[in-house]
């Protein structure tokens, strides 16, 4: 379901990115192809909530666990949202007072921060305020976040945290929503061992939900058996970057012509020299006379699929059995992106992914990628 539902959302994702930046600057195109893109990413939120839910409920959610600065991934949720804040003429505001390291999975609490920041900028009218706030308290962190919207009734707030369970159901409501976050945000909450709690005096009067997660007893210099550091969160990482593929040789193994095309597309606008194939014997065919500086493939292929087929060129030994490889799939569970990287992928990317992120992860395997000097004496 994963795989059906992902790929037709990323090749609509991606080709309107390309028809933004390649279309004259026509009014009606740029408002269309905005329009696209927007719900396009909302059906793909939707879909991912979905899919949580399924395996929540099946218990195959899994964290990720790492030590993790709980600031930045803060910090990154608000980033995220900043531009529908500032669409909507909401003033956004953050306070973060203290820095705190908690144990878990710093993409699903970024997930949690995200889903409390959107339903606040969504429940704000035009001219109001979202803070969130971060502290210490004991040795719990606290994470609020507080808005000047619609607010609740004390009668909604008993079931905020239910699924499928919207404050104005009616058809006529003037908000999109499965009623799904604020539950997934609670079970997602308290898997990190923490609690979540609503406040509101009322409608119209605004809500506050605050996040309550045990902070680590490890400083972050010490290290910890099984539990890795978690990389910063930085809003760099969303900044448009020009990364030249030029003479990069890439083997894109994708069964979806659209998917291939735009795949294509994409790599060959930043230089990269790009051949495809729709199957792993046309890729293994394929690999030995092009020889490429970079292996793309799907999971989901016919008769053979992308786990076998990586088995297969690692087996090549030396030389093209060491080509650095990306599993570009629908596939996106913490336990797939496990199984992508023991058959002997190097990274594992869910579709749809942004195109950026794609460039920028070629050129890091093609060694085309320079480190950043770092600002600190």
């Amino acid at each position: 379901m994963s795989h059906e539902l992902r790929t037709p959302l990323g090749v609509i994702l991606g080709w309107s990115q390309v028809l933004r930046k390649t279309l004259p600057a026509k009014a009606d195109a740029e408002r269309a192809l905005t329009v696209i893109e927007r719900n396009t990413r909302a059906q793909v939120r939707l879909v991912d909530d979905l899919l949580d839910m399924g395996r929540m409920l099946s218990g195959k959610l899994r964290l990720d666990v790492q030590r993790v600065d709980l600031g930045g991934v803060v910090e990154a949720a608000v980033d995220s949202v900043e531009p529908a804040a500032l669409a909507r003429g909401l003033r956004l505001q953050k306070v973060i007072d203290s820095a705190a390291t908690v144990v878990g999975d710093s993409g699903r609490l970024q997930q949690v921060f995200w889903n409390l920041l959107t339903n606040a900028v969504k429940f704000t009218p035009q001219g109001g305020s979202v803070r969130v706030v971060m502290s210490l308290v004991d040795s719990h962190a606290e994470v609020s976040v507080i808005d000047t919207g619609q607010g609740m009734s004390a009668e909604f707030l008993m079931h905020a945290f239910e699924r499928f369970r919207q404050a104005d159901s009616a058809a006529t409501r003037g908000t999109s929503g499965l009623g799904l976050g604020l539950s997934l945000v609670k079970y997602l909450v308290e898997m990190h061992g923490g609690t979540i709690g609503a406040f509101s005096e009322g409608e119209g009067r605004g809500a506050t939900f605050t996040v309550k997660l045990p902070v680590a007893a490890i400083q972050p210099g010490e290290e910890a058996c099984g539990v890795p550091s978690a990389p910063a969160v930085s809003g760099t990482a969303k900044q448009a970057l020009d990364v030249s593929l030029a003479g990069v040789k890439i083997l894109v193994v994708e069964n979806d012509r659209d998917a291939r095309e735009l795949l294509w597309h994409t790599l060959t606008e930043r230089g990269a020299e790009v051949v495809s194939a729709a199957s792993a014997q046309e890729a293994l065919a394929t690999l030995k006379r092009l020889q490429p500086d970079v292996l793309i493939s799907d999971i989901g292929l016919p008769q053979e699929d992308g786990y076998e087929l990586i088995r297969r060129v690692r087996m090549l030994g030396e030389g093209l059995g060491r080509v650095p490889a990306v599993a570009l799939t629908a596939r996106s569970r913490l336990q797939d992106r496990t199984c992508a990287l023991l058959a002997g992928y190097q990274i594992h990317l869910a579709k749809p992914a942004d195109a950026r992120e794609l460039i920028v992860t070629v050129a890091s395997l093609a060694g085309r990628l320079e480190p950043r000097r770092s600002s600190l004496p």
